[in-house]
């Protein structure tokens, strides 16, 4: 069944059972399952899920960039082969030549699409001027703002004039205030219809920048990366923070991307080497999981909103809900409905002195089955000893190349802090603690 809401227009882009396998030896890993998605004239689309579902491979194989393993790419109804000449990405980082001026940068799009000089000029002097950079064509990127740099960029990807514009996480590496007088000029452009463009697919993990921008929110989970929910966000222009109706939504995307916590045996997944879903360490620093456990134990009932949460401990929604998995994982609390609980074992750590809170992810980190997994190799390594190469190798056959290390990486900080397993870097070796295990 396509995931696609009802659309406003002719459908521009279509994926269709869309899916990405990579494969390390005999192991395959599906980034992306079977997605269906279509994208409409008039639209502005958000994809919106945790970091390593897939949203930015999606934008690539939608403009052309990246072709699937499996499943077709439509663009006006016709199989799309190649890059698609119709669409224009705009990426995270700033991806200027340093050594042209701003106009220079605007115009290098138009010279690769052949545009003679004279219109080149022309049309990147009128764009600058849109996006509010007259005056600025002749300074170089290393005088500009982030943001200014970052107008820049739109400027060039407007300048072939895209049917489609792409946005990959485009206000992600800007300062606060920055990002936000930048979304709300790409959005007086975007309604004013001064850009020629006809649909705009936004990549980001800012719930609330969704709920503020896009029409429809498209919300993916990962492993494997899949739309789990297609979501009209129906709110009318300009979009207040602080509305209810704002909020109510806010609190809907988080709800659907926390899902609801699952009995332990689902949660912490299998071991590596057995059949069944392998659960990797989530990438978050203690102290910053411990925070929130302690700010929950101050909450009536010990429960607090996702969205509230976010917005008073100013966390990055993705960070949040990385956060919110390891404290479902370590059995410190639980998730319904877009509300995260601690459980009793939650509350006594939030409680605990340091040491007694060492003792108690020690107990838990025991359980978990990657960790039970290290522990038992260690155990039975000579001297309890096993170089990094030869950890790495193994989950090389468990998990996607770019996850490997941060595996590790998070392995030894959290058996650093419980005392179960040490790491030296100066040989790169794991090692039992004389009591670890």
């Amino acid at each position: 069944m396509d995931q696609a809401a009802a659309s406003k227009g002719a459908p521009l882009a279509q994926l269709s059972h869309i899916s990405q396998i990579y494969t390390n030896g005999r192991k395959r890993f599906v980034a992306i399952q079977d997605v269906n998605l279509t994208v409409s004239e008039g639209e502005f689309v958000a994809l919106v899920g945790p970091s390593g579902c897939g949203k930015s491979t999606l934008l690539r194989i939608l403009t052309g960039l990246q072709p699937p393993t499996e499943g077709q790419v439509l663009y006006r109804g016709d199989l799309l082969n190649d890059v698609n000449p119709h669409a224009a990405i705009v990426f995270q980082t700033f991806a200027l030549f340093p050594w042209l001026t701003v106009q220079e940068n605007v115009e290098v799009a138009l010279k690769a699409r052949e545009v003679p000089a004279k219109m080149r000029t022309s049309r990147a002097l009128d764009l600058l001027d849109r996006v509010g950079l007259d005056g600025f064509e002749t300074a170089y990127p290393r005088e500009l703002s982030g943001g200014m740099r970052q107008k820049v960029g739109f400027a060039r990807a407007m300048a072939i004039e895209p049917e489609l514009l792409c946005l990959d996480e485009p206000f992600s590496a800007l300062d606060v205030l920055s990002a936000e007088s930048l979304r709300g000029e790409l959005l007086e452009l975007w309604q004013s219809g001064n850009i020629p463009t006809r649909t705009i697919l936004m990549v980001s993990h800012n719930i609330e920048e969704v709920v503020l921008m896009a029409d429809r929110a498209v919300i993916m989970d990962k492993e494997p990366g899949r739309v789990i929910a297609n979501l009209n966000i129906g709110l009318a222009h300009p979009r207040q923070r602080k509305d209810q109706a704002f909020l109510e939504v806010v609190d809907r995307v988080y709800g659907l991307l926390a899902g609801q916590t699952q009995p332990e045996h689902i949660e912490l997944g299998a071991m590596p080497g057995e059949l069944g879903r392998l659960r990797g360490l989530p990438d978050v620093p203690i102290n910053d999981l411990a925070g929130l456990l302690e700010h929950l134990a101050e909450e009536p009932n010990n429960r607090g909103d996702l969205y509230r949460i976010a917005e008073h401990l100013g966390l990055d929604s993705d960070h949040l809900l990385t956060l919110v998995e390891a404290a479902e994982l370590l059995g410190f609390a639980t998730v319904a409905q877009g509300d995260i609980t601690l459980t009793p074992l939650g509350e006594t750590f939030a409680e605990a002195s340091i040491l007694a809170r060492k003792e108690i992810f020690a107990s838990r980190l025991k359980r978990f089955p990657f960790y039970k997994w290290l522990l038992s190799m260690l155990r039975e390594a000579d001297q309890h000893r096993l170089r990094r190469g030869v950890i790495q190798t193994a989950l090389e056959r468990e998990f996607p190349p770019d996850e490997v290390d941060q595996q590790l990486n998070t392995a030894i900080d959290w058996g650093r802090y419980t005392e179960l397993v040490s790491y030296d870097d100066d040989d790169d070796v794991f090692y039992l603690e004389p009591a670890g295990g």
